[in-house]
């Protein structure tokens, strides 16, 4: 993956892969966004056997996820794969495994040009033919993954017209990384040999909810849950506690990393489901963190729902932004506020600001200043990404503020 998080490949022939095992594969770094400056660009792709798997879809072609290294054998600063490995490995020394299972979102229209046309006007849960078109696509897309060993927890129709959602079993951060790169994927392939079109962008449609990637999330020792306490009156650890505070202290300063493009400040609206005010909650699901309710003898389900990433982020850089978040308040400890279980958008500033209740960034030049002052970003992403994850961001929000919209025409063309 390049920083953004978007899917780059080559193909060998079978007789080449003893050789790309052994000894990686040479390509220009200098090409791939966020990579190698162009007088440093050579760079080695090396494939990790663990994520070797047969794409269901292609006749006798194997897919594997490849680490990065520099011609001296090290691991490359720019990798993003590396850095979720470096930022685990921080918590594996505090003691902690870090398990996630995202629930990604994604809408399915009839092409990838022109104005979003939806295939169905189905709504949450939907199931009869007419109303949930994307039955089928979801069947093919959830046995495709299962051949490939990726297991499914179930799929359903989302809120809006033509949205879905298919969530993987929770797994180790690394793994679920890899996972969340094939999941997408096989979801945009399965559209497009039924002759429609996938997409995981935040907020395709006005007025319609956007997508999601709600992540739940837990730190294990051993097979133990630390997440887990049987005198809380939540059933929350301290351990969870701090983490939980951690990722709201941290929301502003990490949201650039987990909805990182001009689109997801649409999506981060109220009255879309979407957090905006960074609380948590266990029934109220527009909570920035939502803790499902604890049931009795299920103690290794105990964990923590993080509401605000959507799923056109980089996973890897994603994960680690929040497992480091989270870490912080663990090891400042940090005081957790109570939950707020009235809806944070009922209230108006003067009680949001009484109860110390804060926003996300509401655009991306906002989240860019944020992220930009932030030593715990920094210190996640490591200066390479760091330095070009915001380059990046401010050419995007550059862009994006000089273009005239069709809003802009239609609104003031008529009236100015």
């Amino acid at each position: 993956m390049d920083i953004l998080g978007t899917l780059k490949a080559f193909s060998i022939p079978v007789e080449e892969v003893e050789e790309a095992i052994d000894n990686g594969k040479g390509f220009d770094g200098s090409s791939v966004e966020g990579f190698a400056r162009i007088y440093e660009s050579d760079l080695i792709a090396k494939p990790d056997l663990s994520t070797f798997n047969i794409l269901p879809y292609r006749k006798n072609t194997a897919i594997m996820i490849c680490d990065i290294y520099t011609p001296e054998g090290k691991p490359y600063e720019g990798d993003t794969r590396y850095c979720l490995k470096r930022n685990l490995e921080i918590a594996k020394q505090m003691g902690y495994t870090y398990y996630v299972g995202p629930e990604l979102e994604y809408f399915y229209f009839k092409s990838s040009s022109g104005t979003p046309e939806v295939l169905d006007a189905g709504s949450y849960f939907s199931y009869l033919p007419g109303e949930d078109e994307g039955i089928m696509l979801r069947q093919i897309t959830m046995e495709y993954l299962k051949q490939m060993n990726i297991p499914v927890e179930y799929s359903h129709h989302e809120v809006a017209r033509s949205q879905h959602e298919i969530d993987l079993q929770y797994d180790d951060a690394l793994r679920m990384g890899d996972k969340v790169i094939i999941y997408k994927l096989i979801v945009k392939e399965v559209a497009r040999q039924h002759g429609c079109y996938a997409t995981f962008m935040p907020k395709p449609i006005y007025g319609e909810n956007g997508s999601g990637m709600h992540t739940h999330q837990s730190l294990f020792v051993g097979d133990k849950n630390a997440f887990f306490s049987p005198v809380d009156k939540y059933y929350l650890s301290d351990v969870a506690k701090g983490f939980i505070a951690g990722i709201m202290r941290h929301a502003r300063e990490i949201c650039l990393i987990t909805n990182q493009w001009v689109n997801s400040y649409k999506r981060l609206v109220p009255g879309y489901e979407a957090p905006v005010y960074i609380c948590w909650a266990r029934r109220n699901r527009s909570a920035l963190i939502r803790v499902p309710e604890y049931k009795p003898g299920h103690e290794k389900s105990t964990r923590i729902e993080v509401r605000f990433p959507d799923p056109a982020c980089n996973p890897y850089l994603a994960f680690a932004a929040m497992l480091r978040a989270g870490l912080e308040g663990i090891k400042n400890k940090y005081e957790l506020p109570e939950p707020l279980e009235a809806s944070a958008y009922e209230m108006d500033e003067i009680e949001r600001k009484a109860k110390k209740v804060e926003e996300l960034p509401g655009s991306l030049i906002e989240a860019i200043e944020v992220a930009e002052d932030s030593e715990l970003v920094r210190s996640i992403l490591g200066e390479h990404i760091f330095e070009k994850f915001i380059e990046n961001k401010k050419i995007e929000w550059d862009n994006y503020r000089k273009r005239v919209t069709d809003y802009e025409i239609k609104r003031y063309l008529p009236l100015l």
